[in-house]
């Protein structure tokens, strides 16, 4: 099979390289190449821009494939021109290119085809985007909409420079007729991650997760570039996060484009930052990146020139992908001068093409007398693989040592934000999967903050202004601690981990609640054997969620990562709440007494307590067993979350004299921490319905009827105690039905089942 690859810098260096290690290959040319793929093919003069002359030339080296490495003969219609003549091709057509070759296309494309990206608006006209930076109230980037070599993206810092970006794009016409129209756009943080797939315009399959390294100092400061080098695998974007990104963005748009009239045949690139509300593009590529094919190629396995080929022909589904285990690293050497004005011409001494576990990729070079010089502003990409990332890092950096040419530069920390995390993630720890975590639930947490949170996620610890007491005549702070309980075995074996976030919250806030408070901010400790961010972020954000129906902050918490500690998929939860109740107001009622009235309000279920016994009930059962008398599936009756009493009660307490939250320990032993010592509650177990769940746990367990009491709420999830005068009145005031269930009388602080 003849190839004809078109491009000269270090990607086409890298697929040449790939390509060249295929059985199916006969001859390959390159058009125009570079020294480095001279020794892989047969380089040719350029006439990419040419296109009868491409027919022509394909006509005569009798090409059975031609594969696009850049990204401006793919927007120029290379492949249009090829395939119209009977030429394979291996790229995206004109149309479907623009998803590269105009981001206000790309932008609008996103927007119908609900893929997740910056908010963003568009420009043509100088003054009018001007007056919109004036107006917005979130930081920026901007765009140049054309293409501009990887160059036409500018990150302001201040509005100053956000207006002199327009200024230089717009007036100045810094990027040329690719600055024609400007997309500024919210700037996102979070990680940045590289995904690159193939497609043949339906089937999509992902290449390994790289990082670039776009800025060009070290710490990632200086202006942006092409990209000073990246790595591959990103431990940032494991598999379970490729697959989201398949799912929600490289798959959505491989669709749009197919439904649009516009298949995409080739390698879709999204460039992704994984913010605190999920994985969002930042960019879409049409062909392999830059640098990022030079650290992902050599760890492809499979033929190259067959995966190529099952693309073209529309059978990639039949293509089984392998990738080497390990790690990859790309450093780029650039000139002097890079990204601005550019030196040309130096000498270059010490590179060699092969080495053990690497090679060094041509970029930006020309052979002149017998040596390599420099042409470019990228001149050399310097990739080693080795068993793991460290010891890549290592490797490559050994090689660049040896290299020189007169002003070079090159960063000298690429992948080291991943190799930080090494030492951790050698014991078993993810701080990468922690970090994400971080961010991901940091929407669903700062929706909690009242102007009274000073400081929250992210901090050391939290700041709560105590001004927020200063109408209060007496104040007295309430807190209370809980966990979950054995309720959460349950939840991670059905996969429903939000509800538990209701759980902690609604316990804590019912256990301040009896003694009249009302909650000022909450503290989550989320514990796991392995931390998945997404398994986190849920489990947060029902916490958030939570705190929102009470008009409470989530003030902060803490997520721990302990292999060993806990079995393979096991977690815990627990919190913290803290509020505040008058002196005056704080329950029970020291004048609680025989002739009180004790009150019923309904549970959603067992709330966060009895599942140790619940389990061992119905240990034999599957979790999706619908009972008749149920009528729905078990995991659904026994995961219901934790009922909050707190917005029903807390605006009728004036009418309340004690409450008594039934949590561990049933009618039994929580209705007497509330009596004095001199009181018994008498609790009439038939003055209500008990629900057909405690019913059945009793009868499949065995279990006697005080024992049930002792460890169930029985459907009863709050027990209010109110002076018998105002039974009926308090009754009306809530919202739903409720049950006189007992009365209090002479005794010795106990409860009296009748």
């Amino acid at each position: 099979m003849n190839i004809l690859l078109i491009g000269s810098g270090g990607r086409e260096h890298a697929i040449a390289w790939k390509v060249s290690q295929s059985p199916k290959l006969s001859k390959l040319y390159i058009l125009p190449g570079n020294p480095g793929t001279a020794s892989l093919g047969e380089n040719v003069a350029d006439i990419s821009d040419d296109h009868p002359a491409m027919v022509t030339l394909c006509r005569e080296k009798r090409i059975d494939l031609v594969i696009v490495g850049p990204e401006a003969p793919l927007a120029a219609g290379i492949v249009d021109s090829l395939s119209a003549e009977g030429v394979r091709c291996f790229g995206p057509r004109m149309a479907a290119a623009r998803i590269e070759s105009s981001k206000s296309f790309a932008k609008q494309f996103m927007a119908r085809h609900r893929i997740p990206t910056a908010r963003y608006a568009l420009f043509k006209n100088h003054a009018e985007a001007v007056r919109y930076l004036e107006q917005v109230d979130y930081p920026v980037v901007i765009k140049a909409s054309g293409l501009a070599a990887g160059k036409g993206v500018i990150l302001p810092e201040t509005k100053a420079e956000a207006l002199a970006a327009l200024e230089a794009i717009m007036v100045k016409r810094d990027f040329g007729a690719a600055g024609d129209e400007v997309v500024i756009e919210e700037r996102l943080s979070g990680p940045e991650v590289s995904l690159m797939a193939f497609t043949d315009g339906r089937t999509v399959v992902p290449m390994l997760p790289a990082q670039d390294h776009k800025r060009l100092l070290d710490g990632d400061h200086g202006p942006n570039t092409g990209g000073m080098g990246a790595y591959s695998p990103a431990p940032v974007c494991p598999p379970e996060m490729v697959a989201e990104i398949v799912e929600t963005v490289l798959q959505p748009a491989v669709e749009g484009l197919r439904v649009e009239g516009c298949p995409f045949v080739g390698v879709l690139y999204a460039g992704m930052m994984l913010t605190a509300s999920g994985p969002q593009v930042l960019e879409f590529n049409c062909r392999f990146g830059d640098p990022e094919t030079e650290a992902v190629l050599p760890l492809l396995e499979t033929d190259l020139v067959k995966i190529v080929e099952a693309c073209v022909d529309g059978h990639l589904a039949g293509v089984d992908i392998c990738w080497k285990s390990g790690a990859a690293v790309c450093v780029m050497l650039a000139s002097e001068g890079y990204p601005g004005k550019l030196v040309f011409g130096k000498p270059v001494r010490g590179s060699r093409d092969k080495f053990e576990h690497g090679i060094c990729f041509h970029a930006g070079t020309r052979q002149e007398g017998g040596k390599i010089v420099t042409t470019g502003g990228r001149v050399l990409g310097v990739t080693v693989w080795d068993d793991s990332l460290e010891a890549a890092v290592k490797r490559v950096y050994s090689v660049v040592e040896k290299i020189s040419f007169e002003g070079m530069q090159f960063r000298r920390d690429i992948a080291q934000r991943a190799l930080k995390k090494s030492a951790y993630a050698a014991s078993g720890v993810s701080i990468d999967a922690g970090s994400r975590a971080v961010e991901l639930m940091k929407a669903a947490v700062q929706a909690t903050y009242t102007p009274a949170v000073l400081a929250g996620i992210g901090s050391f610890g939290g700041l709560f202004d105590a001004a927020a007491l200063k109408g209060m005549k007496d104040p007295v702070l309430v807190a209370s601690t809980d966990g979950v309980g054995t309720k959460v075995k349950l939840a991670a074996a059905t996969g429903r981990y939000r509800p538990i976030g209701h759980d902690i919250v609604n316990h804590c806030i019912n256990d301040i609640l009896v003694q009249g408070a009302r909650p000022l901010f909450f503290l989550d400790y989320f514990a796991t054997s392995k931390l998945t961010p997404k398994i986190t972020v849920e489990v947060v954000t029902g916490i958030a969620e939570a705190c929102t129906e009470a008009g409470m902050s989530l003030l902060g918490g803490e997520t721990a990562e302990m292999p060993g500690v806990y079995a393979d998929g096991e977690f815990d939860v627990a919190g913290m709440i803290v509020g505040v109740v008058e002196r005056n107001r704080i329950r029970p009622d020291p004048g609680l007494g025989p002739g009180d009235v004790v009150i019923g309000l309904t549970s959603s279920g067992p709330h966060t307590n009895g599942f140790s016994l619940i389990r061992s009930v119905f240990a034999d059962v599957s979790l999706d067993t619908v009972f008749p008398e149920l009528g729905i599936p078990l995991a659904d009756a026994l995961l219901a979350p934790h009922r909050s009493y707190y917005n029903v009660l807390y605006p009728h307490l004036k009418l309340v004299k004690a409450l008594a939250h039934l949590t561990g320990g049933g009618f039994i032993e929580n209705i007497p921490r509330v009596l004095p010592m001199s009181v018994d509650a008498v609790i009439h177990a038939g003055s209500w319905q008990v629900p057909a769940l405690f019913q059945l746990i009793q009868q499949r367990g065995g279990i006697s009827v005080e024992e049930m009491y002792r460890v169930f709420n029985m459907g009863i999830g709050m027990v209010v105690i109110v002076d018998k005068k105002y039974v009926s009145a308090f009754q009306k005031s809530i919202p739903e039905e409720t049950w006189v269930i007992g009365e209090l009388v002479a005794g010795s602080r106990k409860v009296i089942l009748k």
